[in-house]
């Protein structure tokens, strides 16, 4: 059964991706909604290229076995002490772990922590004109979208609006909290951070997703370390679920 070791683990790689990008919208946790296709097509290949392996490897066995016996009958002074060699170590199995644990656990999205260590970088960016916010209020802005107009806007679009947030919880060691998201670019390896500091509300528990309702309150020179991280004033804070898609796109 050890020989099927290298057939079980494809199969078992395979089915994870599939399960997180065919079956379900996991797979949005690691990658970008685009690359979905192409995570489809690796887990059919895994699984079928772990069954073709499965085959080959039946087939060498039956030939091996034949092959014993032919020999059994040839040299009888050896047919009680004949050594079908070793079929490989049983730690092999081991490596199947990994994949089983991927297939029945997939790992969540980056959280607090991640966005923690990239709380303080950000692209650089010259100051200038934004398009105009639609009409209406509360205005529905990503929190890329808030931070740049916050930072960098000259025509301070921002100033006088209700704008909506919706983020998860990340707090400083002082107790100031922050609604945040991560943006990627391609997948969740190149994750930065996108935060706004939540003043006048209780702070949910880290790593909660909450929409913020408030309103900006400028702090610092424009493009100044000062105006970062941007301030919202917090009419309502609600918990809300979180989406389907927890990034935003860089």
């Amino acid at each position: 059964m050890r020989r099927y070791g290298p057939a079980v683990l494809l199969a078992l790689v395979g089915a994870a991706i599939l399960r997180v990008s065919a079956f379900s919208e996991l797979y949005l946790r690691y990658v970008q909604p685009g690359l979905r296709p192409c995570l489809v097509v690796s887990g059919v290949l895994l699984v079928l290229l772990g069954v073709v392996v499965a085959v080959l490897t039946r087939t060498a066995g039956k030939q091996d076995h034949y092959d014993d016996l032919d020999q059994d009958l040839d040299d009888q002074d050896h047919s009680h002490g004949h050594d079908h060699g070793p079929a490989g170590p049983r730690v092999a199995w081991l490596l199947t772990l990994p994949a089983l644990a991927l297939l029945l656990f997939p790992p969540p999205a980056l959280g607090s922590y991640s966005a923690q260590r990239e709380a303080d970088q950000r692209a650089a960016q010259g100051v200038g004109s934004f398009p105009a916010l639609p009409s209406g209020d509360p205005v529905d802005l990503t929190l890329g979208e808030f931070g740049s107009r916050a930072v960098y806007d000259s025509d301070r679009s921002l100033e006088g609006r209700t704008i909506r947030l919706t983020g998860f919880v990340t707090r400083d060691d002082d107790g100031t909290w922050y609604v945040t998201r991560l943006l990627v670019a391609c997948c969740a390896a190149d994750a930065t951070t996108a935060r706004a500091e939540v003043r006048g509300a209780d702070a949910p528990p880290v790593d909660t997703w909450v929409t913020v309702t408030g309103t900006w309150r400028p702090e610092g020179a424009l493009g100044s370390d000062a105006a970062w991280p941007p301030v919202v004033d917090a009419a309502s804070v609600r918990q809300v679920a979180q989406p389907d898609n927890p990034y935003e796109k860089r």
